[in-house]
């Protein structure tokens, strides 16, 4: 019977375990140009142990951001910073994927050095709620609807994105499909309200998903290329009226790129849906499962059951950064610390304790 402590192949790379360590924003890139600091080398060398590290989102251009003090990958400066946290976890013997994250219009004018920018999507429909910036909660704006050659140009910026990534010495990227952002934006029927090939149906709907997944696999390899996805969640205003058929399209239109991995964020109930996606779907299958389910070790009898190849911890892992042995022995863990998620020191960064003999 597969383990999650069992060796996997992950289109050619090598993984120590099925333990993955998921993306979590944890908004401390306070370098010079929103680049890494010597504690994000720590806090990633950390948690070397996982199968696979997944990073905080990272966006792929300016306009890209959504939160503060959040990395980028669109400068050489960034692309250097960022190759000091993949030789720290190699050297751990770690490996690490660079999520990129296009926030589409989940950001705000406060957040980019030009104030006269907008963010953009694929209407010009506003998300309900706030952003917290640093200047305090800022209300959502509608954001500039791209128009059809800003759509590819911004396919081509995913792609830049990634090519900076493997040149940083990323293991591959992994493409952030999910929780309301740009590609999410463009699958859901009430942020695309588009009329043209990216928009209506859900065979438009799933477009950019797939061209962007196919303009990264063709810059870096479909090996090294993920895509995370999150069926159903309604995060930043997100409504899908169609789920399990625009799913079930994506994955279909996904399928002929022979992908690295699908990432799949379980919003409960979708159990179902996630296990005829594994079906229709080849590639290695990662699980992030619903919080309305166990997320320590007994998440592990997902892989001995088969519902996913590897199992993907956030906030556990963000607390334990030895999380793969604390596993193994059925814990203990620490409790994470909400008040240290996002911005901040290195408190509730780098100093929660390893297991002691």
């Amino acid at each position: 019977m597969t383990t999650a402590f069992d060796p996997i192949d992950l289109s050619g790379t090598r993984l120590a375990n099925r333990i993955a360590m998921a993306p979590m924003t944890r908004s401390r890139a306070y370098g010079p140009g929103l680049t890494p600091t010597d504690s994000t080398v720590e806090y990633y060398a950390q948690r070397a142990s996982a199968g696979l590290i997944i990073t905080e989102g990272i966006q792929p251009s300016v306009i890209g951001q959504g939160y503060p003090d959040t990395p980028g990958l669109h400068s050489a400066e960034q692309i250097a910073a960022w190759r000091r946290v993949t030789d720290a976890v190699h050297a751990a013997g770690g490996r690490i994927f660079a999520q990129l994250m296009h926030a589409g219009r989940i950001g705000h004018p406060v957040l980019w050095p030009d104030r006269e920018l907008l963010s953009v999507g694929p209407s010009a429909v506003a998300a309900d709620g706030q952003l917290y910036t640093h200047e305090g909660p800022k209300d959502f704006l509608p954001p500039r609807e791209l128009s059809g050659d800003e759509v590819r140009a911004t396919v081509g910026e995913f792609a830049d994105a990634a090519r900076n990534a493997i040149e940083a010495g990323f293991d591959g990227v992994e493409l952030h499909g999910a929780n309301g952002y740009l590609i999410h934006q463009f699958l859901s029927t009430n942020s695309n309200l588009r009329t043209d090939e990216w928009g209506g149906p859900v065979e438009n709907r799933v477009r950019f998903a797939v061209e962007v997944a196919k303009a990264v696999a063709a810059a870096i390899g479909a090996e090294r290329t993920g895509l995370r996805l999150s069926p159903g969640n309604v995060y930043n205003g997100i409504v899908e009226t169609d789920t399990e058929a625009t799913y079930l399209a994506l994955v279909e239109g996904l399928e002929p790129l022979g992908l690295g991995y699908l990432h799949i964020t379980e919003n409960a109930p979708v159990r179902e849906l996630t296990l005829a996606l594994r079906k229709q779907f080849s590639g290695t299958l990662i699980l992030n499962p619903s919080t309305e389910g166990p997320t320590d070790h007994a998440a592990l009898a997902l892989i001995e059951d088969g519902a996913a190849d590897i199992v993907a911890f956030g906030a556990l892992f963000l607390a334990n950064p030895d999380l793969p042995v604390r596993l193994r022995s059925a814990g203990p863990y620490n409790t994470p610390d909400p008040a240290t998620f996002f911005g901040g020191g290195d408190k509730g960064y780098t100093d929660y304790p390893e297991l002691t003999a």
